[in-house]
């Protein structure tokens, strides 16, 4: 499938919001299936993704110039804008990498914290692909694959982990 036709799939940001996962009395975890095979996919987007320079600074010698003068001038550190999303996607992935252990297959607790992740995660890969100065052009099977994770998260019921009686 054509990336293009993949990110269409993905709710739009301007009028999508994540459903509220406020649970009384426990972790609400939403169980799926995952491959090592889909879990290496998403990792390597995930190197590929991480690789991007978002501003564009790489691609242009007279910015990347400027932000070196900006940053040797006033030190200031180099900024990106997208390193939380960094941090929570390597999370994740190693959420659900501890969660398969050595086995081909397992049931992983996704979390409401990872069902935001993977949005994210898919709505800035379609930021960076349509972006004409960042150059994106991630594996169209990889990014279906994580397509296929954020759905399956969004299409399981919620269910309580460690839940606590009303008596505690």
């Amino acid at each position: 499938m054509s990336l293009e036709r993949v990110f269409d799939r993905v709710p739009d940001p301007a009028s999508f919001t994540l459903p509220e996962y406020s649970l009384p009395r426990g972790d609400p975890v939403m169980p799926i299936a995952v491959t090592r095979a889909e879990l290496s996919a998403v990792l390597d987007l995930y190197e590929t993704f991480q690789a991007v320079d978002p501003t564009g600074l790489d691609a242009n010698p007279l910015f990347a110039a400027t932000r070196e003068y900006v940053e040797r001038t006033f030190g200031t550190p180099q900024y990106r804008p997208d390193e939380k999303l960094h941090d929570d996607v390597e999370a994740m992935l190693t959420t659900f990498s501890n969660d398969l252990g050595s086995r081909s297959m397992a049931v992983v607790d996704a979390t409401p914290a990872h069902h935001r992740t993977l949005y994210l995660f898919l709505i800035a890969c379609r930021s960076y692909h349509a972006t004409p100065h960042v150059r994106f052009d991630p594996d169209p099977d990889a990014v279906e694959t994580l397509y296929d994770l954020y759905r399956r998260v969004t299409d399981q019921d919620v269910y309580l982990k460690n839940p606590t009686s009303v008596l505690e």
